[in-house]
């Protein structure tokens, strides 16, 4: 039986789902159907071959490597990329690692947020790609078309039976006449982005097209430093490689691709519209998830997450509210997010990237409200975790324990704090805070001084390798 190495590329933004998905918390790790993430989904539909290979960026590694703890996948390797160079370089590194393990493995490459509903259909997918890769072929997966979508590249395989056929060509993403042209012919099919091969093919197809990056990928495996449970690639060697997709650097060149139909109830969950296609609507077509009344609401998406959100009369509307953000858009036109987004990324504001509640390695903290010289904080501390020895030039801060139990280096001086007790850390002072306990420990955070900014941390210690 093949060595099978699944491959799951975690390095996306997902910036279409906005404000739901931001960079720093993007939309793979979001359960946005069923019980499980996306990421978790996407894990468990591989269940029963090697444990995944996770390639991710650093800032995502901690809420992988918990995610996957949580399907008790603690055998998983988690591969960070210290710069996003697209889905050719990462999945370069990872066919050389998997050569390492077994020189015959088999990638399944798929990425992190995709959903797809029939999984039998999937897995006699699968079966058919294995085979066909065992015999020297590199696979893609070309999704069976239900409707002309411009928002898919698409893959033409005249003759395709239902173990597929050779690839002619790759074609960019169409305009709505070109793509219904495309589905009536029956010849083309939705680039899914998922793909099966031997790695060992693979690096030899990839040395023939781009020698380059299979140098530098190795270089920045063989450099690469183990990180407590993960393995962090050199960022000199991996930042050279040319930032390009797997479909230009090989797919396109290569004698040897293969297409095999997927026919699964597959979706990208690119956009809102896509997501409400996906999920179960009541009698009146709408999908509603949290506090939400409607009335006279049709065809359309409602998501609140802390407030009560009303809506009279809507239809083929998407109203999407956060913590700290609210989006109103025809779902017609959701694709057009990203205009957004691209919008707040120069006016340089944090809600492109960031939610009010950012998770950290040891916990998270809500930025609850502020003004001009102050700040309010709710903090939680996982058990045994600790946040770094660290010191602010420009803000003091006060912590009052709300549940749990804190303890508090200050100094030289250590502090054990429960419930209802405070603290006081002076501007310049040293300060630790670590949590004992067997409980999370939550506290409120009040900071005031000059500048609040994310930025004003020196830190001494980090147990977490940050800088």
């Amino acid at each position: 039986m093949s060595f099978i190495q699944p491959v799951i590329l975690s390095g996306g933004s997902g910036t279409r789902l906005w404000p739901k998905s931001r960079k720093a918390y993007p939309k793979q790790l979001h359960t946005l159907y069923g019980e499980h993430t996306m990421l978790q989904h996407t894990a468990l539909r591989v269940l029963g071959q090697q444990s995944p290979l996770v390639v991710c960026n650093d800032s995502q590694r901690f809420m992988v490597a918990e995610q996957l703890a949580e399907l008790e996948l603690g055998d998983a390797q988690i591969v960070l990329e210290p710069v996003g160079r697209n889905t050719a370089p990462a999945i370069a590194v990872a066919a050389l690692q998997a050569i390492k393990a077994n020189e015959d493995a088999v990638l399944v490459v798929l990425p992190a947020d995709h959903l797809i509903k029939n999984l039998d259909a999937f897995h006699q997918a699968l079966d058919l790609a294995i085979a066909k890769a065992e015999r020297g072929s590199l696979v893609a997966f070309g999704i069976v078309p239900n409707k002309p979508e411009t928002g898919y590249g698409y893959i033409h395989a005249n003759g395709a039976e239902s173990e597929g056929a050779a690839i002619n060509k790759f074609v960019e993403k169409p305009d709505l006449k070109t793509a219904q042209a495309y589905v009536e012919s029956g010849e083309y099919f939705w680039n899914s982005g998922m793909f099966v091969f031997k790695a060992q093919t693979f690096i030899e197809e990839l040395n023939e097209y781009e020698p380059a990056m299979v140098e530098l990928a190795n270089t920045a495996l063989s450099k690469a430093q183990e990180d407590l449970d993960f393995c962090r690639l050199d960022q000199d060697a991996f930042s050279q490689c040319n930032d390009i997709s797997i479909d230009y650097a090989v797919m396109e060149r290569t004698g040897k691709a293969w297409m095999v139909p997927l026919d699964a109830q597959w979706s990208d969950l690119g956009s809102w519209q896509s997501l409400y296609d996906a999920l179960d609507k009541d009698k009146q077509g709408n999908v509603c998830k949290g506090d939400v009344i409607t009335y006279g609401c049709s065809n359309s998406m409602l998501h609140a997450e802390h407030k009560l959100v009303t809506a009279i009369g809507l239809n083929n509307i998407a109203v999407i509210d956060t913590d700290d953000s609210l989006l109103v858009c025809d779902l017609a036109d959701s694709q057009n997010v990203k205009h957004i987004v691209d919008k707040l990324k120069k006016e340089q504001r944090s809600e492109s990237e960031l939610h009010r509640k950012v998770y950290r390695p040891w916990g998270n903290y809500d930025s609850i409200g502020g003004g001009d010289r102050y700040q309010v904080k709710c903090i939680e501390v996982l058990p045994g975790a600790s946040l770094s020895l660290q010191m602010h030039h420009h803000r003091a801060e006060h912590w009052i324990v709300v549940s749990g139990t804190a303890m508090v280096q200050r100094g030289e001086e250590e502090h054990l704090l429960s419930e209802n007790q405070s603290i006081y850390i002076p501007l310049g002072e040293k300060h630790r805070l670590t949590n004992p306990g067997k409980i999370p420990l939550q506290l409120i955070e009040v900071q005031s001084g000059s500048y609040l900014g994310e930025d004003d941390i020196v830190r001494y210690e980090d147990r977490f390798g940050r800088a």
